[in-house]
């Protein structure tokens, strides 16, 4: 590309090692928002390739995605969780975060596949406090949800990734880059994967920097990003992503099982 590209990232810890070895280079620049915002970025042509929640791809059917990266799990994931005062089979009334239409598709999933439930679902801002009061159960995802004392709120926490993976056996894709076929070019997405490998050499020093000041959540940023996070879009990955697709289908939260299409 001649002109910069313009990346759209998730405001979260989980994104930075995608981005730790390209904010520097003046050949691209980089914007930080919640999951929904790069969504509605990408869909206004403000960025070139945003770091989209899974579910997004399915409503753009001419995106393509950039090969072998993402921000995946495979069990429990730490950062996307249901948070509940009483046991989930007595849950009526879940609070949605409101950051990331993914998650609150999975919730849905996991409530008809896994838990056998049928609650009313109301988006709210991602305070833990205030949904617990407002229903029985609250979804959190990112940042908000991975630094939640949840014990301090009397609450139980059940990890979304890890309740996927005891469902299907597969990892789950929460996010990855992609955008319109114009996005980016083969030197593009070389240069992504080479930020990922540098991201993922230097995880420490990245959940150290970005929690500086406070080695509480350092020591919870270190373990999330090692013991975690996946950031590689593989073929087991990529197995479990269809299969998200598949069961948003079926439950009508997504138009059509899209076909994944992938930048050279």
């Amino acid at each position: 590309m001649t002109r910069p590209v313009r990346l759209g990232a998730v405001s979260y810890l989980n994104v930075r090692p995608l981005v730790h070895g390209i904010a520097d280079d003046p050949r691209a620049s980089i914007r930080f928002d919640l999951p929904s915002v790069c969504a509605d970025l990408l869909a206004r042509g403000e960025i070139d390739l945003g770091m989209v929640p899974s579910i997004t791809y399915a409503d753009r059917s001419g995106d393509r995605i950039v090969p072998a990266v993402c921000i995946g799990s495979d069990g429990p994931v730490a950062s996307v969780a249901v948070y509940s005062r009483r046991p989930l089979r007595d849950v009526r009334s879940i609070a949605l975060d409101s950051s990331s239409r993914t998650s609150a598709a999975l919730t849905r999933i996991l409530c008809a596949r896994r838990w056998h439930i049928a609650p009313t679902f109301t988006p709210r801002a991602p305070d833990g406090e205030s949904m617990l009061a407002a229903a029985d159960a609250a979804l959190l995802i990112g940042d908000p949800a991975l630094f939640l004392d949840h014990r301090a709120l009397g609450a139980d926490k059940t990890d979304l990734g890890e309740a996927w993976t005891d469902l299907t056996g597969l990892p789950f894709v929460w996010a990855f880059w992609a955008g319109p076929a114009s996005g980016a070019d083969a030197e593009v997405v070389a240069r992504l994967h080479r930020a990922r490998d540098a991201g993922v050499a230097a995880l420490d020093a990245i959940a150290d920097a970005y929690c500086a000041g406070d080695a509480h959540r350092q020591a919870i940023a270190r373990r999330y990003l090692r013991d975690h996070m996946r950031y590689d879009l593989d073929p087991q990955s990529l197995a479990g992503l269809r299969a998200y697709y598949r069961e948003a289908h079926a439950l009508g939260l997504v138009g059509q099982e899209p076909e994944l299409n992938f930048f050279p």
